[in-house]
């Protein structure tokens, strides 16, 4: 674990040096290869250095005496984007957990499913969220009525369970065959064996998924905040920041972070429970 650490520290610190080197040694107009500009221009409006996206996250928002500072609009506005990134993901994680066993149970079914589930991911996001938003606000049930931010969840929760569905499936279906046949010898029944043979030896596969499911939940509320216009979470945070860009170039710089902290939030949970199961943990496969 402190070698990981380490490792990311210096690539964190890497990929700043890089920042600040092409700053001092990219082209004014940036880099351009057949009338397409491939990198961007090396210019303080443009690029601003690092110190100066620091200095301005300390800063208040507005210029007016009652502004908050940066960093707690920017920490709000990220607590509240992961909360619904995490509800999202429970979604996601229980429905694909759901499909997972299903297919694994019954080979017409996942015939049938697997399909359709790769499908699903084809749809492109930007333009299935107002139409989420827009179904969800005719569903009333007594005093029950939708919030927008369920909108959001569930779109998280969209993109949430295709890696754990196809992560848990393939974990699901790697005991040695041996394994299974012994089982059957002992007439152990179906829940017994997945309980015993098959959810242990899947741990392997469905913990990738489970990273990636979360990186997943973040990116679909960041986005659908965007498509939705949800007020208070970082999304729309970003929007309102990029446009002050021409006049305070570390303003827009602020809510990206947020974003970023937010997915390594969600990567760290992802990995207490990996801790949680390190018993059971035979080597990771890419899901």
């Amino acid at each position: 674990m402190p070698r990981r650490i380490l490792v990311g520290a210096l690539g964190v610190l890497a990929l700043a040096l890089l920042w600040e080197l092409y700053i001092v040694v990219g082209p004014a107009d940036g880099v351009i290869v057949g009338g397409l500009t491939v990198l961007p221009r090396a210019s303080e409006m443009a690029m601003p250095h690092l110190w100066v996206m620091l200095e301005r996250i300390l800063e208040p928002v507005t210029g007016s005496s009652s502004a908050v500072p940066m960093w707690q609009a920017v920490l709000e506005a990220s607590l509240f984007t992961l909360g619904i990134a995490a509800v999202g993901w429970l979604v996601g994680v229980t429905v694909g957990l759901a499909l997972a066993l299903l297919m694994q149970r019954f080979k017409l079914a996942e015939s049938a499913i697997l399909p359709w589930i790769i499908l699903s991911q084809t749809v492109p996001l930007i333009a299935l969220a107002p139409l989420v938003r827009r179904w969800g606000a005719q569903i009333e049930f007594g005093v029950f009525s939708w919030e927008n931010w369920m909108s959001v969840a569930l779109i998280a929760s969209y993109l949430a369970f295709f890696p754990v569905s196809i992560g848990a499936l393939k974990g699901l279906g790697s005991p040695d065959a041996n394994h299974v046949d012994l089982m059957h010898c002992y007439a152990v029944g179906w829940w017994k064996t997945l309980w015993r043979l098959r959810l242990p030896a899947s741990v392997g596969y469905l913990l990738p998924a489970l990273r990636l499911a979360a990186a997943s939940a973040v990116i679909g509320s960041v986005v659908a905040e965007v498509s939705i216009g949800l007020r208070g979470g970082i999304g729309r945070l970003i929007v309102e920041y990029a446009g002050a860009a021409g006049s305070d170039p570390g303003k827009p710089w602020a809510p990206i972070f947020g974003s970023v902290l937010v997915g390594l939030v969600a990567a760290g949970f992802v990995g207490l429970i990996s801790l949680f199961l390190r018993r059971f943990r035979r080597g990771e496969v890419a899901a």
